[in-house]
């Protein structure tokens, strides 16, 4: 550890809970989930109420890192998800996760260019799932907050440096419909991207910020798939 500073962020209580073992939010790898409290984003279809919320955690990042080290050997990667884990510094606790041997994931609304950056220019990350979440039009009325630009630049900068990630948007024909997603595709391919993106249907759950329900799905048929490889989760 390098500095005071980063042993007390250290010892902050900004984690929720771990998952501590999964195969599939890290597709290949053998994971564990940080959920790191609080989000800039308040996305109406969002099931994480509880952990958007909250402004104090269950846990410190030392505690985490004390988990990590009886998991050396028996996991290959960390996903570090919330919440929004980028409202935090994450930068000194991704350093002691690799110095303990793991790789890292990062899950994130994608708003927090500078933060993204450093953790890249630092070899912190090797994936990066980006929740792209609507169209221009549509963007602040479904987050409630006017940041689409920075997850545009942020985009933009990861394809400019050919780094490794996906985009996935969440789908609830009451929030966003075949025009939107393709007006989503556009955007995105115009932009460079080349990779696989992945549309999740929205799952229901006993909460969500936006008191939202399921509603019927999307007509696959009107998804313009020609520009893009779309795949389908869940």
């Amino acid at each position: 550890m390098s500095t005071i500073k980063e042993l007390n962020l250290l010892n902050q209580k900004i984690v929720y809970n771990i998952t501590k073992f999964t195969t599939t939010d890290y597709v290949g790898h053998l994971s564990c989930i940080i959920w790191f409290v609080s989000c800039n984003f308040r996305c109406l279809y969002c099931y994480n109420d509880d952990i958007v919320y909250t402004k104090e955690g269950n846990y410190t990042q030392n505690d985490i890192l004390d988990f990590l080290k009886t998991r050396v050997g028996l996991l290959d990667s960390v996903v570090l998800s919330g919440g929004e884990a980028t409202v935090h510094n994450v930068i000194p606790i991704c350093k002691e996760i690799k110095k303990l041997g793991f790789k890292i994931k990062l899950d994130t609304n994608a708003t927090n260019l500078p933060q993204i950056k450093k953790l890249i220019e630092l070899n912190l990350l090797e994936y990066i799932a980006i929740d792209f979440k609507a169209p221009k039009y549509k963007f602040e009325q479904i987050v409630g907050i006017s940041m689409y630009d920075n997850t545009i630049k942020t985009i933009q900068y990861l394809i400019n440096i050919d780094f490794n990630f996906e985009l996935r948007t969440t789908i609830n024909k009451a929030l966003l419909d075949e025009n939107d997603i393709n007006s989503m595709i556009e955007t995105i391919s115009n932009l460079g991207y080349k990779n696989i993106y992945y549309l999740q249907n929205f799952l229901e759950t006993s909460s969500n910020i936006g008191n939202i329900s399921k509603s019927s799905s999307i007509d696959k048929t009107k998804i313009n798939s020609l520009k893009l490889r779309v795949q389908y989760r869940n």
